[in-house]
C-alpha cells in the first residue's frame, strides 16, 4: 500500500489546527498514562496501524508495560487496569463506536471516578485521536 497524500502539505492550516488541539490536550490535566491508553485503544478499534505503532512506542518510552499494551484489546477481562483506567477505556470505546450512544452508566462511572472536567478533556482527547485515525487511514499513512 502506498501513502495517498500528506495532509500536512496538502492542507497545512487544517493540520496545524489539529496540532493546536493536541497542544491543548498535552497541557491538560490528563495523565500521560491515560492519554496513551485512550490513543492506543481508539486506534485499535479503528484499525489505524500508523497510530497504533506510534502510540505504543510512545507509551513504552513513558514506562507502559508490554503486558498492559497487549491486553488492551481485552482490558475488561483483566485486572491490569485501575477503576479509573477502566472507566476511560469504556468511554473511549463508546465514543469511538458512537453508532449508538455513550451510555449513562459509562458516563456516570467516569465522572464519579474522575470528575466532570477530567472527563470533558478525556472526551476531547478521544475525539482528537479518532480524527487523527481517520486522516491516517483515509490517506494510507504507513507506520515506519
Amino acid at each position: 500500500m502506498k501513502t495517498r497524500m500528506n495532509l500536512g502539505i496538502v492542507a497545512p492550516d487544517a493540520y496545524k489546527a489539529m496540532f493546536g488541539l493536541e497542544k491543548y490536550i498535552n497541557g491538560s490535566e490528563l495523565t500521560q498514562a491515560h492519554k496513551h491508553l485512550i490513543k492506543i485503544r481508539a486506534s485499535q478499534i479503528n484499525g489505524c496501524a500508523f497510530c497504533i505503532n506510534m502510540h505504543t512506542e510512545e507509551a513504552r518510552k513513558d514506562g507502559e508495560t508490554e503486558k498492559r499494551i497487549y491486553a488492551l484489546n481485552a482490558w475488561w477481562d483483566t485486572n491490569y487496569f485501575t477503576p479509573e483506567e477502566r472507566a476511560l477505556l469504556a468511554l473511549t470505546e463508546e465514543v469511538t463506536n458512537i453508532t449508538g450512544r455513550v451510555s449513562d452508566t459509562t458516563y456516570e462511572d467516569a465522572v464519579n471516578l474522575l470528575g466532570v472536567k477530567y472527563i470533558a478533556v478525556a472526551i476531547i482527547a478521544i475525539v482528537a485521536i479518532n480524527g487523527w485515525n481517520r486522516m491516517s487511514i483515509s490517506t494510507h499513512l504507513m507506520p515506519e
